[in-house]
């Protein structure tokens, strides 16, 4: 039997500490227009909150990565490379040696990735430079992909050394070669893909069709697809910080980083919430407690929140609605 004690003990010092964290910086009312809306409405909202960005350089973009995409050791943070919790075949460091050039292999040199290739919009600005979906990743992997589509392999031609994957696709509704990211960062790679047509929402006249995409179109098995990888993999403090750095630089934000329940809002027509997930990851956890202390000390809710996290149900976020949140994470 549990004590009760020893219960109430380390919720409120849970409670505690987490009053020292922040989630993420999001201006005050970057995103009040879009509350309410749902479907392709909402994706035209937010098309036109996140629209005009700061158009950089193509040569900036390496100096930009130190900021966006830097490790904790200072070192490249490359998905096509890195392994979570384990220890990366090659580690890449923000030097011009570093750099491509030429290369042979894997661990030679990083560069410029365009997940939403660069050819599916004709190599145009602005789309070339924008950073929430120009990564930087070693140059033979990028290559190996190519400008396939992202997928999941059934039978793999080529693996990179992390376990990244080039073949024919397994999911249904694609049978084409396709590239696959390891597990923990398709969750990334699947939000960047709905920024993408998102900000070029009805912007697209240009661009092309394929396997994957119409324009800035995700095809049906595109959109399930990528909404099995961001469940699956929800946002990480990686994406976080990484689009507060992009913000600071371009002047707009990942909605979808900000708020993963849009993503269901948008492409699977639910607008449902979670008794409990503030963040709309669909789990109902220690990020949820950071966001409902965040969102009640800066006074920044949305109705999403409010629906979400009014567990005591009085109409309003507080300190009661922490503790049930609490309470429901521990099972008590």
């Amino acid at each position: 039997m549990k004590s009760t004690h020893n219960h109430h003990f380390i919720r409120y010092f849970f409670l505690f500490i987490l009053t020292a964290y922040s989630f993420a910086e999001i201006p005050d009312g970057y995103y009040d227009n879009a509350i309410g809306e749902e479907g392709e409405s909402l994706r035209s909202v937010l098309h036109n909150i996140i629209d005009n960005h700061i158009v950089q350089s193509y040569g900036s973009l390496h100096g930009h990565y130190e900021t966006t995409d830097d490790k904790s050791d200072g070192t490249v943070w490359d998905m096509y490379s890195d392994v979570p919790e384990g220890t990366p075949p090659y580690i890449y460091n923000f030097t011009s040696s570093d750099q491509c050039g030429n290369y042979g292999g894997e661990g030679d040199c990083y560069n410029r990735e365009h997940s939403w290739p660069k050819s599916w919009f004709n190599d145009a600005s602005p789309m070339k430079t924008d950073l929430f979906h120009v990564y930087p990743t070693d140059g033979y992997v990028n290559g190996m992909r190519g400008n396939y589509p992202y997928g999941e392999v059934g039978n793999a031609s080529w693996t990179s050394q992390n376990g990244s994957k080039r073949g024919s696709c397994s999911f249904p509704g694609y049978s084409g070669t396709v590239f696959e990211p390891i597990d923990a960062y398709k969750g990334d790679l699947a939000r960047t893909f709905f920024y993408m047509s998102t900000r070029y929402y009805n912007e697209d006249s240009s661009w092309d069709n394929n396997g994957m995409v119409n324009g800035a179109d995700l095809l049906p098995w595109a959109v399930n697809l990528l909404i099995s990888w961001h469940e699956a993999d929800p946002v990480s403090l990686k994406e976080v910080e990484r689009n507060d750095a992009v913000y600071q630089i371009q002047n707009n934000r990942n909605p979808f980083i900000d708020h993963p329940e849009w993503v269901s809002c948008i492409w699977d027509e639910t607008c449902e919430q979670l008794p409990g997930d503030l963040n709309g990851d669909l789990l109902v956890d220690v990020l949820d407690i950071v966001m409902i202390v965040d969102v009640i000390l800066s006074g920044e809710i949305t109705e999403y929140q409010l629906l979400a996290g009014d567990l005591y149900v009085d109409g309003a976020l507080d300190v009661l609605d922490i503790v049930m949140l609490v309470d429901l994470i521990l099972g008590s």
